[in-house]
Parts: C-alpha cells; sequence; structure tokens
C-alpha cells in the first residue's frame, strides 16, 4: 500500500497535509517526532474561545502559504485537558513552535498577522540552526523573511526585526546582496534602539562591493541622521518653544530630533518650516527632509506620511 504522506515530498502540499488535530495519545507522534523534520505549530484551543476564532484560521493560512515548511497541529483543550495541563496551558489561545521535539518559541493571545508571520519565521531559523532534515529548500526563504523582519521593524517591534535579520544574515554567504540587505536591517535596529557604536560596527564591515545598495545607503543615511552633531535635544526643544517665529531654532530642533532617533517627529518640525518659509536658508529643510527620506526608506509608513504632506505643501 502506498503511503501517501511519505510520497509527499514531491507533491503539493496542501492544507489537509499541513493540518491536523490531534490528542494526547496523538501528540507524540504528531508533534515531537513531527517536529524532527520540519517546525511544528502547536495551536491550543477551545470551541467557546472567541479569539481562536480568529486566530485558527489565520495561523493556517500562514502555514499553508509555507508549502510544506512547517506543519500545524490543532488541540482542543477541552478534550485533552491532562496534555494541557502536561505543558502548563494557562489559556487559549496559545500557540507553540516545536523543533526537534522541544519547544522554543510560542504566544498566547490574538496577534495580527505580521506578528504571526515574523513567529513562523523565527520557528523556520530554529529549525535551520538545529539542522532538521526534511527536503532541499525547506529552510526559510531569505527574501520572505527579510519582508516579514521589515515589516516587524516599521511596526516597532526591534527585537523580533533584529533576530529575523540576524538569522538570515547568519545563513547567507557575505557576497550575498540579501546577506548585506539583513545586516544593513541589523543595523537600523541597533540605531533605533540607540546603540550607534553597535549599528556603526556591523555597516563598517560591508563589502565595498554593496555600499550602493538601497537598504546599505539607507541604513548609512540613517546612521548619519542619528549622530547628528550632539545638541541636547530639550535644550532645543526649549529654544524652540521659547521662539517659535525662529526658523534656525526650529531647525536645531530638528536636528536635536534625529540625534535623538526621533524620526517621525523630526520630520514634522522640518514641514512646519517648509510651510512657512519654502525656500529658507538655501533649501536647507527639505533637503534635510529628503535625507530623511533616504534614512528611513521609502516604504516606511513615516516617509509615505511625509512625503504626501510635502508634496501638498510644495503644490498648494
Amino acid at each position: 500500500m502506498t503511503d501517501i504522506i511519505g510520497a509527499g515530498k514531491d507533491a503539493p502540499a496542501t492544507a489537509q497535509t499541513l493540518i491536523k488535530d490531534t490528542t494526547i495519545e496523538g501528540f507524540a507522534d504528531d508533534v515531537m517526532k513531527a517536529s524532527q523534520e520540519v517546525p511544528v505549530i502547536v495551536d491550543f484551543w477551545a470551541p467557546w474561545c472567541g479569539p481562536c476564532k480568529t486566530l485558527g484560521p489565520m495561523l493556517e493560512k500562514a502555514v499553508t502559504a509555507l508549502k510544506g515548511k512547517v506543519k500545524m497541529v490543532k488541540v482542543d483543550i477541552d478534550q485533552n485537558q491532562m496534555l494541557a495541563q502536561q505543558l502548563r496551558i494557562q489559556s487559549v489561545p496559545t500557540v507553540m513552535a516545536f523543533v526537534a521535539g522541544r519547544p522554543v518559541d510560542g504566544f498566547a493571545g490574538a496577534i495580527p498577522e505580521s506578528e504571526i508571520n515574523a513567529f513562523l519565521q523565527r520557528a523556520l531559523q530554529a529549525g535551520e540552526q538545529m539542522g532538521l532534515g526534511g527536503a532541499p529548500g525547506d529552510g526559510p526563504d531569505p527574501e520572505e523573511a527579510l519582508s516579514v523582519a521589515d515589516q516587524s521593524f516599521n511596526d516597532g517591534d526591534l527585537n523580533t526585526a533584529a533576530q529575523l535579520y540576524g538569522g538570515v544574515a547568519e545563513m547567507l554567504e557575505e557576497d550575498d546582496k540579501l546577506h548585506s540587505r539583513a545586516l544593513a536591517g541589523l543595523a537600523r535596529c541597533y540605531m533605533a534602539s540607540g546603540n550607534l557604536d553597535q549599528a556603526r560596527q556591523i555597516l563598517d564591515q560591508m563589502p565595498e562591493s554593496h555600499a550602493s545598495e538601497q537598504a546599505v545607503a539607507s541604513a548609512k543615511a540613517a546612521l548619519d541622521l542619528s549622530a547628528g552633531d550632539g545638541a541636547d535635544l530639550a535644550e532645543a526643544r526649549d529654544k524652540a518653544e521659547a521662539n517659535p517665529d525662529d526658523l534656525h531654532a526650529q531647525y536645531d530642533y530638528a536636528v536635536a530630533q534625529i540625534g535623538a532617533g526621533q524620526m517621525e517627529e523630526a520630520g514634522d518640525t522640518l514641514l512646519g518650516i517648509i510651510a512657512r518659509e519654502r525656500d529658507w536658508n538655501e533649501d536647507a529643510a527639505r533637503k534635510k527632509l529628503l535625507t530623511l527620506f533616504d534614512a528611513l526608506g521609502a516604504t516606511n509608513p513615516v516617509t509615505l506620511r511625509i512625503r504626501r504632506k510635502l508634496s501638498s505643501i510644495l503644490f498648494s
């Protein structure tokens, strides 16, 4: 008799082959044993749980999209109370990632799609680090992981972004452009957390051939902006508030905001200068704003919002 599941390496992965329900009797095979091959995501849920009804389908969609790189197992805690007690499940929904027979990550409660994707990427990276078996190409896709990392960074989840950027950098050769993109992202995480020296060290190690890559150039621009001129933020703010018509004071305040990592606030301050006097100081505010866009990146929500406001001012 043909083992359909065993023959599935060349067959398309579907929700039916990737997602299943299990019990305390099947947990060892469905999770502990299966996670020796690929990461297994375990969703602990209950029929009466409202958030479970939202999270479950989102998890299933994300797992199916990875086309067999991970599997998902669902456990109804009402029907498997002893198992839930053994794993110390305190509430539902609770989701755990198992790799090589042990839990490596998890969360409780409903989370947005971007965080689900980041969670799955971390599970894939854990599997890669533990040298799971599986078919070639079952490891995390670098571009997909970077996309999730970028979204996590834009959402302000620096820890997740840094983990994903670092994981991609470790899996790729140094001459790979995606390796440099990952390191640039990691440097931006350090910048956003105020660790400029670590960010500079990472960027200084970039291959010269990748210096012109957009992600690398953007990170270096962000570092240059963040370094600023050492202006004291509180002092600059007090001066700007006391002299609202002094555009030099407003500009100095914007520079201090950038140095403190307050990029969005700095953009609004610079917009205020441009709204009052477009060509002030040989277009200094607009030039600084364009450099800020380069530093943040073209797709950053802050860039998109401020660029729309700038266009409205310039073409009004």
